[in-house]
């Protein structure tokens, strides 16, 4: 038999397909749901792409309380980088969305940015890899700067009532020192792993 060519979609997965077989028990509300929640994946990752433009080109948003108009607008008079690689080995490394380092206010500041668009609450567990990234592959101990981080995502107060601003942490040393010395733990381990040991 001569197989039909389908070259065009090698390397593709179908949202239906046989190695995802999970969806031979979903119901119809849940092929929808989940359906969505790719759907809102794809939106993610344009809003990202878009917004590292917007800030390469310094093109600002209207401020509207948005937290991706907030997120572009902050980033460009922060004078911040987008889409930044920070690199530990093979094993450890991940891109910030929005980062700087510079002299603010007369001590140097490491400046980390990420926007979320999805509605489950974030954290700051991932800002902080990215603070322990930063100091180890450039040698800067976590003590020597003042970092903030910060989440620019959809919340709501109590009652409901959307919040316009970011979540924001300033980490110590404390926070960012044991997150440095798992990667490097951790890097090691999978390192003699790799190897056979």
């Amino acid at each position: 038999m001569t197989f039909n060519d389908h070259k065009k979609l090698k390397g593709l997965h179908a949202f239906l397909g046989a190695s995802n077989y999970h969806w031979l028990n979903y119901s119809d509300e849940k092929l929808a749901q989940r359906w969505e929640s790719l759907k809102a994946v794809e939106r993610g990752t344009q809003l990202h792409e878009f917004a590292a433009k917007a800030i390469e080109l310094g093109i600002t948003q209207k401020s509207n309380g948005n937290p991706l108009n907030m997120y572009i607008n902050d980033a460009i008079g922060f004078r911040m980088t987008p889409e930044q690689t920070l690199f530990y080995s093979e094993n450890c490394f991940g891109t910030a969305d929005a980062i700087s380092f510079r002299n603010e206010k007369k001590r140097e500041t490491l400046r980390i940015h990420d926007l979320k668009t999805g509605e489950i609450p974030a954290k700051m567990d991932q800002l902080r890899i990215y603070a322990a990234l930063f100091c180890l592959e450039y040698a800067i101990k976590p003590g020597d700067i003042f970092m903030e981080l910060r989440i620019y995502q959809l919340r709501r107060d109590e009652d409901g009532n959307p919040i316009h601003e970011p979540l924001i942490e300033n980490p110590e040393p404390e926070d960012i020192l044991p997150v440095m010395d798992k990667i490097e733990r951790f890097d090691k381990i999978i390192t003699k792993l790799n190897n056979g040991g």
